[in-house]
């Protein structure tokens, strides 16, 4: 029983440690978002991924093991970390800091995300409006002049600019 407390409490500060990472990734995403750096953005990208997949592999290892004390334990299916550490109190507090640790970080990372999410929307949103201007210039008979250059108004509107 030990065996397997002690190997969640290592799966669960691994999590902690990926978690991190990915706030690390994403942070570096969102700057390179500001400055439309196409290279770095694609760069930590791939190593947000890459940490997402690690922790999905470390989840998975955790419901294994968490599956293993519940049977050893009797706590049936649907067992929390707050049952668990109540049934071994030696690793109670431990195991809560653990928890507590796990869940800051991974509300650090949702709202990064979110933030991501939607400064991606608004770059999204102003390339749209670029290409339908363009397409709307290029896509009209007789906007050119002589020099075959096309004409675009003077003003945009409010709507173009909103998008």
């Amino acid at each position: 029983m030990s065996r397997q407390i002690s190997e969640l409490e290592s799966i669960l500060s691994q999590m902690i440690v990926e978690h991190k990472k990915l706030l690390d990734h994403l942070t570096t995403q969102q700057a390179a978002m500001t400055t439309c750096d196409l290279k770095k953005m694609d760069e930590s990208r791939t190593l947000a991924e890459a940490c997402r997949l690690r922790i999905l592999g470390l989840d998975q290892r955790r419901r294994v093991v968490v599956g293993q004390i519940a049977v050893q334990l009797k706590l049936g299916a649907d067992v929390t970390l707050g049952q668990i550490a109540a049934s071994y109190p030696p690793r109670a507090q431990a195991l809560l800091a653990l928890r507590r640790d796990l869940k800051a970080a991974a509300e650090q990372v949702k709202a990064r995300a979110y933030i991501a999410g939607r400064v991606a929307g608004a770059v999204l949103g102003h390339l749209n409006t670029v290409v339908r201007l363009i397409a709307g210039a290029v896509g009209k008979a007789g906007l050119y002049n002589k020099r075959g250059v096309p004409r675009i108004a003077n003003r945009i509107g409010v709507m173009e600019r909103v998008g």
